[in-house]
């Protein structure tokens, strides 16, 4: 398999293995490319040859990749290398449901209501793309380190418009729904059972079925009742038993039709626990007939193997033989063809459908003695309302029975700030109603009162109620990225999706001045709403300057150490008379000190050559120049240039001749023609001087030659 430190597709880097299931292997990786860790699942070797497992493997890839949801593992990419089939998909860190219940036991209704709520909320999404996860369980739920739950590992979903599953693809047996013990039909009720069972065990801590092994387990769906959650824990709320109760009825027509309607009743519990909910539907004709098990069939069933099927990002066993196996033993309780028949006749025409032997007759007694039982409450109730209008049932006040006291007055008590529990328990003991609300909020921590609709010592009336908004603490969005773009870009797409955006400024020799380095939250993380988003923004190159210093006065070795000190340069050097400058001073530079100029710039200056003499007579020199300068061994990068620069020495005065750039074509300079003489010089004694530089100022003056000399002939004036 993987290694760590080995590198994927040239962008996946693989950083530990974190989890083996039944099939595939999980990696923690980081993506180079968008600098993130993500999770690796890997196809184990032994399954890479089988078309059939890997085309199942493919099929969680495309099943979950169309899926965009904050309470969905986000798929990334697919592919395979050398053989081994993977799927990049969101890192979440956290720990399974399964295990938060282990470390917790069973669950508040508050905290389970939450949970459901955001798990249905994923599961919605995926069923309104026609995609059936078809192995819900808190194995398969990731709580994260925020709070926020993620569905993971739709290992064996596929299409809602497929007709059949195999019945070795059914999901963990002690969450699955009776038509997929059966391997019938399966739809978004299936997965509505499943999500009932997980509750369940939120609620209680518990599954609902337990036995010898898999298959007894599965056989308990198709044939036992579930015990309700209340008779456990009496503290539970009937109207989260009563979901529970309508999500896991073994007819699916007897359950929520769609993940919404489910949603809805949870949200309403949410609002008020004391909401009506989980009314069942009416009887229907049997589409899904209880399979009756002989005592030889039963024994057959108890001695098989047990079943685990699935693929999953957290540690695992499955035995392929075991499951061949336990589900032979289940396809013998039926003849799938009959069911089929059975099922498609039943949807044809259900109104045709004529009673069957198999039908649960103690469920419609039941279900016939509760009808008129509430058939005779409703007219009792309507009689006493009938006799209480017309006064039959008042008591006419004698004078011995004049009231004495006067109604209880309530006043309104302040519980913002107080936790959840905190103000229900001080609502109730205060005698006062109260309605529950939940919203988003930066300013107050999860679970704590925001607000109150009633101010305190309000007085209220019989039958009021208060409403408290109780936060959810911040919204969790996603950032997005910016690094790369404009600070106007940048902002424009960060307060667009709900961040404030704070800039900073630094150099980079890579990234483009005015274009962002860094964001901190990084880009496609997740941060609340309306916090700051900082991003780094560049300046360019840092371009280092130095303050001219004042030469005046110097000689020309102390106006070089001078420039020098300061990183800047001696440039051409200059002679004149001067009346008030010394002979060998600095009379002017060409750039007048304090001022600040990019390093290594080059400083011309005059020197002094004493007073102008009296003497009729002058003597000067002419030189004549001859030779050329020849590039040895540079190689030119297309379009560049180089600078040139050829100095004239006489004593102690320079005279530059020439000073410009020069491309490859410009070599070599002919210094002959380029320079045709100079008159007017002080001394005999010159010599030529010549210099290369980069563009970017580095000496290169080691990959040119010079054979260039100049003549000097006198002149007397």
């Amino acid at each position: 398999m993987f290694e760590s430190g080995m590198i994927i597709q040239n962008r996946y880097e693989i950083i530990e293995r974190v989890g083996s299931g039944g099939m595939s292997v999980v990696y923690k990786a980081k993506c180079h490319v968008l600098n993130r860790y993500v999770a690796m699942k890997v196809l184990k070797p032994e399954f890479a040859d089988d078309t059939s497992f890997v085309n199942k493997f493919r099929i969680e890839a495309q099943s979950a990749a169309g899926l965009s949801h904050p309470n969905i593992v986000n798929v990334f990419d697919v592919g395979e290398e050398n053989g081994f089939y993977y799927i990049v998909m969101e890192l979440v860190e956290g720990i399974t449901l399964k295990e938060y219940i282990q470390q917790n036991g069973r669950l508040p209704y508050q905290t389970a209501l939450d949970f459901i709520i955001q798990i249905a909320s994923g599961i919605e999404v995926a069923h309104e793309h026609h995609t059936i996860h078809r192995d819900i369980k808190p194995q398969n739920i990731i709580v994260s380190k925020n709070g926020t739950l993620k569905v993971t590992d739709f290992g064996i979903a596929k299409a809602a418009t497929s007709n059949t599953v195999a019945s070795s693809a059914m999901g963990s047996v002690h969450y699955i729904s009776p038509e997929q013990a059966r391997g019938g039909y399966s739809d978004e009720r299936s997965d509505i059972y499943s999500l009932g069972i997980t509750l369940y065990e939120m609620l209680t801590g518990r599954v609902p079925f337990e036995g010898e092994n898999n298959v007894t387990v599965a056989l308990m769906h198709i044939q036992s009742e579930i015990i309700p959650p209340r008779e456990y824990y009496p503290d539970i709320p009937v109207s989260l038993e009563k979901i529970v109760l309508k999500a896991t009825q073994k007819k699916p027509e007897r359950r929520y039709l769609t993940t919404n309607a489910m949603l809805s009743d949870l949200r309403k519990v949410a609002m008020d626990p004391n909401a009506e909910v989980g009314v069942l539907g009416t009887v229907m004709t049997d589409s899904s007939p209880t399979i009756q098990i002989s005592d030889e069939e039963l024994a057959a069933i108890k001695n098989a193997a047990p079943v685990q099927t699935g693929i999953s990002m957290f540690p695992v066993q499955n035995n392929h033989a075991e499951i061949d196996e336990a589900n032979a033993a289940l396809e013998s309780l039926y003849d799938e063809e009959d069911y089929d028949e059975y099922e498609e006749e039943f949807l044809e025409d259900e109104e045709d459908e004529k009673p069957r032997a198999d039908v649960d007759l103690k469920t419609e007694k039941i279900l016939t003695i509760s009808a008129i039982a509430v058939t005779v409450l409703i007219a009792l109730i309507l009689i006493i309302g009938i006799f209480s209008v017309a006064g039959v049932f008042k008591k006419k006040p004698t004078t011995e029975e004049t009231p004495t006291t006067e109604a209880k007055v309530l006043k309104m008590i302040d519980v913002v700030g107080l936790t959840e529990e905190e103000a229900i328990k001080a609502l109730k003991e205060a005698e006062i109603g109260y309605e529950i609300e939940r919203a988003y909020d930066t300013s107050f921590k999860e679970g704590i009162v925001m607000s109150q609709d009633i101010l305190e010592g309000t007085e209220l009336k019989e039958g009021d109620k208060v409403k408290i908004i109780i936060s959810k603490g911040a919204e969790m969005i996603e950032v997005p990225n910016v690094v790369g773009k404009s600070l106007e870009e940048a902002t424009a797409l960060l307060k667009a999706a709900g961040f404030e955006v704070e800039a900073d400024e630094e150099y980079d020799e890579e990234v483009e001045k005015n274009l962002i380095i860094s964001q901190e939250p990084n880009g496609e993380s997740e941060a609340a709403k309306g916090s700051t988003v900082k991003v780094v923004v560049s300046k360019g190159e840092e371009v280092k300057v130095a303050v001219v210093p004042d030469l005046k006065k110097k000689t020309v070795t102390e106006a070089e150490q001078a420039l020098s000190d300061v990183n800047l340069k001696l440039g051409n050097v200059s002679q004149e008379y001067s009346e008030t400058v010394k002979e060998g001073q600095v009379i002017s530079q060409s750039i007048a000190s304090g001022t600040e100029v990019k390093e290594e710039t080059a400083i011309d200056i005059t020197i002094s050559k004493g007073k102008k003499p009296t003497e009729a007579k002058t003597v000067t020199y002419t030189a004549t120049f001859s030779g050329n300068i020849t590039n040895s061994s540079y190689s030119f990068e297309e379009g560049e240039r180089v600078k040139v620069t050829l100095t004239l020495r006489v004593g102690d005065a320079s005279y530059s001749l020439i000073d410009d750039y020069f491309d490859e074509g410009g070599f070599p300079i002919s210094i002959a023609s380029y320079v045709s003489s100079k008159e007017g010089l002080p001394s005999k004694e010159a010599s030529l001087l010549y210099s290369v530089r980069d563009e970017a100022g580095n000496d290169i003056t080691g990959n040119f030659s010079s054979t260039g000399q100049a003549t000097l002939k006198k002149v007397e004036q």
